[in-house]
This record gives C-alpha cells, sequence and structure tokens, in this order.
C-alpha cells in the first residue's frame, strides 16, 4: 500500500538480495518464505555459495531435518566455528514454526527458546530459516518471523513481473545462446499461464518450458512459432483472446477461436464458466478504474497477475459498465437455455457472440 501511495514500486526480493549479497550485507539470521519458492531456493544457494567455502562445504555448513529438531541442535550448529570458510551457515529448510505452524516434538517452550537464541547467534554463524507462502488469507507474521525481521532480515519472495518476469526468461534464453524478442517473451508469458491465480503454474513450471522451448527450437533466436508449437495453448488464454476479438469487431476471428475451442473437446460449460469468469474480471476492472484506481491498487485487491489485469483494461474502454453487465447477463442465461433444451450448444454460443 505504502509503495502505491508514494508512487514508488516496492523492490522484489530478489533484487533486495542481490544488492546485499553484491556487498555482503547479510546479517547473521535471515528468513527466505514467500509463494515463489523457486526464488526462495535460489535465494538460498546464493547465501551458501557466497559464504561457503567449496573445500570445505561438509564441514562448515549444515542442513538441519525437521524431524526430532531441538533447540539444542540448532545451536550446535550454530556455535560450532567454521574452518575455512567466510561464515559457518546453518539451513532450517521449511521450517514450520517460522509460519506458526506446529513442528512435531517442538514445543511452545521450545520456540520461546529459539526466539531468545535468535537475537544472541554468533557473528560467525549465518542462519537461514525457509518456509512455503501462509496459507490461504492468513498473512500474520509468526514470532519468528517478527524476530527475524528485528535482528536480522525477512526476504519474501513473491511471483515475478513486468521487467522482472521480462529478465528472468530472456536471461535463461541467453544463456542457452538464444536470442528472444521481448513480443515473443511477452507470448511466452501470455500462453504460459504464469501469473494465473486459477492454476497452479509457478517459476519451475515457466522454466521447465523454457528448457522445452530450447530443445525443440532451431536456428539463434526463439520465435513465436516456438513458443506455440512447445507450450500447450492454455484455455483460458483463447477464451480473452476471443472475447477480445469481439471487442475490436473482429468478429471472423471471433468464430474462428470458437470453432478451434469446440472442436478441442473442451466441454461447453467449462467454456462457458470461463467466459464468464473472464467476462467478470473485465467488468471488475471496469468498475475500479471508474473508482479512480490505478494498476498497483487492483492488483493487490485482485491478487492476480498485472498482466491479465492490464488485458481486461484493453477490453474494458470499448464497452460501457451497463453494456457489459448485460453481456455477463447473456452469458448466464446462455446456461439455462442450454440445459433446457432451448438452444444447441454450437449455436448458442455463436449467437452469444453476434449479440456482443
Amino acid at each position: 500500500m505504502a509503495a502505491y501511495q508514494s508512487g514508488k514500486k516496492k523492490e522484489h526480493a530478489f533484487q533486495t538480495i542481490g544488492k546485499d549479497l553484491k556487498v555482503k550485507a547479510i546479517p547473521n539470521v535471515v528468513m527466505l518464505c514467500g509463494e515463489e519458492q523457486y526464488l526462495v531456493e535460489w535465494a538460498a544457494k546464493q547465501l551458501i555459495d557466497t559464504f561457503i567455502n567449496k573445500a570445505c562445504e561438509s564441514l562448515d555448513f549444515t542442513k538441519l531435518d525437521s524431524a526430532g529438531l531441538t533447540v539444542d541442535k540448532i545451536k550446535e550448529s550454530c556455535e560450532t566455528l567454521s574452518m575455512l570458510s567466510e561464515r559457518r551457515v546453518v539451513l532450517l529448510p521449511e521450517f514450520p514454526p517460522a509460519l506458526g505452524q506446529k513442528l512435531k516434538g517442538f514445543s511452545e517452550n521450545d520456540e520461546k527458546e529459539f526466539l531468545d537464541y535468535i537475537s544472541q547467534l554468533p557473528e560467525t554463524c549465518l542462519l537461514i530459516i525457509t518456509a512455503q507462502a501462509p496459507d490461504g488469507k492468513n498473512k500474520k507474521r509468526s514470532k519468528i518471523q517478527t524476530a527475524v525481521g528485528k535482528y536480522g532480515k525477512v526476504y519474501d519472495f513473491g511471483p515475478l513481473s513486468g521487467a522482472q518476469l521480462r529478465s528472468f526468461i530472456a536471461k535463461r534464453f541467453k544463456g542457452a545462446g538464444k536470442l528472444c524478442r521481448n513480443s515473443v517473451i511477452d507470448l511466452l508469458i501470455q500462453d504460459s499461464g504464469y501469473g494465473n491465480k486459477d492454476i497452479e503454474y509457478n517459476l519451475y513450471n515457466l522454466e521447465n518450458d523454457i528448457k522445452k522451448i530450447i530443445a525443440h527450437s532451431n536456428g539463434d533466436e526463439i520465435l513465436s512459432s516456438d513458443v506455440a508449437l512447445t507450450i500447450s495453448t492454455n484455455l483460458e488464454t483463447n477464451v480473452f483472446a476471443m472475447l477480445d476479438a469481439v471487442s475490436r469487431n473482429r468478429k471472423d476471428e471471433a468464430y474462428r477461436l470458437l470453432h478451434n475451442l469446440m472442436v478441442s473437446g473442451e466441454g461447453v460449460f467449462r467454456l462457458l464458466a470461463l467466459i464468464s469468469s473472464q467476462l467478470e474480471l473485465i467488468l471488475e476492472v471496469k468498475e475500479m478504474r471508474e473508482a479512480g484506481m490505478g494498476l498497483s491498487q487492483m492488483q493487490k485487491q485482485l491478487g492476480i497477475h498485472e498482466f491479465r489485469i492490464k488485458k481486461a483494461m484493453s477490453v474494458t474502454e470499448k464497452y460501457s459498465t451497463d453494456r457489459l453487465k448485460h453481456v455477463l447477463s447473456g452469458a448466464y442465461a446462455i446456461d439455462g437455455n442450454i440445459k433446457s433444451g432451448l438452444l444447441e450448444p454450437g449455436l448458442a454460443l455463436e449467437l452469444f457472440i453476434a449479440e456482443i
């Protein structure tokens, strides 16, 4: 919220830790957490590689298993002096108490003792605590997260967006000796589904798709056809493309996309659900824009990727709020007309597009 009010975009955690690592401004306790676990693992590796001498990694680095974990084990690991490394590094991976969750065998007294110890960690040690993103809407900071924030630093890795996401993709193509233009990168982002909260697709999935594109591509440049042939086209993306074509008065293109969706084997009621969902999003974005909300505010309230909001915004310009409400009501009505047998599914959808 503060970032929006000040007009400045909040720096992503991976940028912050990159800067901190460059000048080695890393405190003796850090917590790596957040929705994008790919970046949590990346950050942990960067920290280990920065402070541990590879020649004596087995002596100077300890990864503690949560099973049977005690505060004494943590203390013993942290207080052991390093041999040839810059600092002793101790990793507590996916530590449930860091999110306020219970860990079998780790009592409330153990947690209190651990909280006290966080403020007393030796300067020769770096304790890394990692955790998943909080479940559901429970975003309340745990006692451990609060303590780490007070005596060390918490890095919360959310999904990438905008230039950060494009840079992530471009670097991976460049590392494979491939050129990829921004327009093709944007197509990959769109077709991959990254940032769509309705499907589980993260940087692990995106990197895997990038590897597939590289493996199937010919030449030094990644083309849009490489993306189209490698990525399984996202159903939601095609539904939006159909609605976008309608909004631009390209009815022939919209009918072609509808035909492709129908022959792909997708159920008509699933298509209707997606059409309604997309129209609901477009209407929400329209009303938010009319209320004077900016992109950052919309993203925070809707909890979806900025690319989806921007796409919806492009359609809102073509319709009034009342018209969108009317179109959405029509989408709801189709469902009943098909189920009652008044209209055949294909015909019902074609008539709907004709009337938008």
